[in-house]
């Protein structure tokens, strides 16, 4: 004869499994979701663009998904110590995972209005920040899947990079407006996207802490390493040969 205990375990480990497989999909979708959208900004196509912007109901249906999931399994199991630790962490990275692709949706809004303008020299900039962070992504999930904390803490130290590419290419940007009051327009935009992506390494490091606290039960130690001065930029701008002149934004 069966017995009841065993069944509920199993039948607790199956709910578990269900809600790792949904975070696992979200994951895959924003991370794709990203993709597209600078895609869509680098080729200037505003056809996928606005299926990115589509395509993002999905990734809100599986957070909604997960949240009726996990509800149900406090509900009927009620769960403690690491079972919960678990069931609260799922809750956790669903949100940043939902806030990810809505950043990618964001992109997208902005390419469209992007490609209605001449074509711009900081999409290159922009190619290498988001390639960037969709590795990061890509080794957030990994670390997920596989509970690894050591690769979590590699994510958690590589935001810092995000933010470096982001201080420079706020730089870049500033520059082109400087020199052009003419790219005023296409450049705001491409500065929305620049801090869309940021945001995402944000939330990516969001799990990635989320991911060190599920596999020890305690918070990664020490401030979170930063690199974004763009609050502190000053630029200089030539009027000529004897007189410079200092901008601080």
């Amino acid at each position: 004869m069966q017995n009841s205990n065993d069944h509920i375990v199993r039948s607790f480990d199956k709910e578990l499994r269900t809600i790792h497989e949904i975070i696992i999909r979200m994951g895959g979708m924003a991370e794709n979701q990203l993709a597209e959208a600078v895609d869509a900004l680098v080729q200037r196509d505003s056809a996928k663009a606005e299926l990115v912007r589509a395509e993002d109901a999905k990734i809100d249906l599986l957070e909604e998904e997960l949240e009726a999931a996990v509800v149900q399994l406090i509900a009927l199991r009620q769960p403690v110590a690491n079972d919960l630790r678990a069931v609260i962490s799922a809750l956790k990275i669903s949100s940043d995972l939902e806030r990810i692709g809505d950043y990618a949706k964001n992109i997208a809004k902005r390419s469209i209005a992007i490609n209605q303008m001449p074509p711009q020299k900081s999409v290159t900039s922009i190619m290498r920040m988001s390639k960037l962070v969709q590795e990061i992504v890509k080794d957030t999930l990994d670390a997920f899947s596989h509970s690894d904390k050591d690769r979590a803490i590699d994510v958690w130290h590589r935001d810092e990079e995000v933010d470096e590419m982001y201080t420079s290419l706020f730089r870049e940007l500033l520059t082109y407006m400087m020199e052009d009051p003419r790219n005023i327009g296409a450049c705001t935009h491409m500065l929305f996207i620049a801090k869309n992506i940021e945001r995402m390494g944000d939330h990516a490091t969001n799990i990635a802490e989320t991911i060190y606290y599920l596999s020890t039960g305690h918070k990664l130690e020490g401030k979170r390493p930063k690199g974004d001065r763009t609050p502190f930029q000053i630029l200089s701008t030539e009027e000529d040969d004897d007189d410079n002149s200092e901008v601080e934004i």
